[in-house]
Formats: C-alpha cells, sequence, structure tokens
C-alpha cells in the first residue's frame, strides 16, 4: 500500500529532497510506487537511481548539486557570479571534479552542469566554504577563480573575462599573495603578470 503524500514529503524532507533507488526502497517504496509518485508529478527523475520531491522542493538547484557532488567545487562562472565579477547568471553550473571521477556520475539530466577536470593535488588550491541559497558550498575563493579564468581564457566568454578581471582589480577582499602562490601552482603566473600584473 502507498503511503500518503504528506510522509513522502516527510521522509524526502530528511534528505534534502534528493533520494536514491536504494533509500526509497529501504522504506518499502518500490518500483511501482515510484512510477505512480513519477507519474502524479510528486517526485521528477535527475538520473538513473535519483530522485528529487517537486512539491516541498525549495527551487535551491544546489540542493542537488550538493547531494550528487558532495566532493565536486563550485568554479569558473559559477563563482564568478557569486563573488559578483559577472552580472550574467550561468546557464550551467560550473563544476570542478577530480579527473578520475566516474564519467557515469555527471550524466545528469537536471540541472545542467559543466565539469571542469583537475589532477588531485590541483583539485583543493584555494577550496572555501560559503553560503548559497541558505545552503553551505564548497567554491574555489576568488583569488583561484581568477587563476581558473587565465587557466582558461580561450574557452571564456571575452566580455564575461574582461569585467571579471575588473571587478577582481577592484575588489577590496582579493588576496595578492594567494593570487601568487596560485598561479605559480596552476601554472599560469605569466598570464598573470601580463594581464593583471599591471592593475595591482
Amino acid at each position: 500500500m502507498m503511503i500518503p503524500n504528506h510522509e513522502i514529503n516527510e521522509l524526502f524532507k530528511k534528505h534534502n529532497n534528493v533520494m536514491r533507488t536504494s533509500e526509497l526502497y529501504a522504506e518499502r517504496i518500490y518500483y511501482k510506487d515510484i512510477q505512480k509518485l513519477l507519474n502524479d508529478g510528486i517526485i521528477e527523475k535527475i538520473k538513473q537511481g535519483y530522485y528529487h520531491l517537486v512539491n516541498q522542493y525549495d527551487g535551491s538547484e544546489i540542493t542537488i548539486i550538493n547531494n550528487l557532488f558532495p566532493d565536486a567545487i563550485l568554479c569558473m562562472n559559477t563563482a564568478l557570479f557569486h563573488y559578483r565579477y559577472s552580472e550574467r547568471t550561468p546557464s550551467e553550473w560550473h563544476l570542478a571534479v577530480d579527473k578520475n571521477i566516474s564519467k557515469y556520475r555527471i550524466k545528469i539530466d537536471y540541472p545542467f552542469i559543466k565539469t571542469y577536470f583537475f589532477e588531485p593535488h590541483l583539485l583543493t588550491i584555494g577550496l572555501t566554504i560559503s553560503q548559497m541559497d541558505e545552503n553551505s558550498i564548497r567554491i574555489y575563493d576568488r583569488d583561484r577563480t581568477i587563476c581558473d579564468c587565465l587557466r582558461y581564457i580561450n574557452k571564456m566568454d571575452k566580455e564575461v573575462f574582461n569585467k571579471a578581471i575588473q571587478n577582481y582589480v577592484k575588489d577590496t577582499r582579493k588576496n595578492i599573495p594567494n593570487l601568487m602562490q596560485y598561479a605559480k601552482e596552476l601554472r599560469v603566473q605569466k598570464k598573470v603578470n601580463d594581464l593583471i600584473g599591471v592593475w595591482l
């Protein structure tokens, strides 16, 4: 017998509104029940074996990102928008992940993501914890974000890049010693000196 919707809501809330098939099975919510919940619009499939609650979903995609990728780090355009270095709302979440991550993990239908693969020893450089939509997030700090922009300059929109550099230079919270140390480790020292150095 299918459990009432209000109990489904409470169950998903305990799992931050995202549950795996195995977790649903553990609660005696089996395949036919899951299909009915999908058809009734109570839950939505994120990827194979993962579902999120629709009715009580708070609209924050970061909740899903945190659940699916607890080891990922927000970067590039997502970080630029977070620090207000860019006014352009990203159409996808930019995530830094270990280059050895299973490619299956990043195949999801929703939310839209763009992944950047890093060697494990480079992944945590500049990692910090911040807040977004009342969620704790793993994100690169301002200085690492700028280093990454320099590293991927050829893949960035020129206007977004220029605006990001201008806003970083004006930011009183920038940390030049960190910037230079990160640049050395990420091998973008020359780009920092050529493109930013004159303004610092």
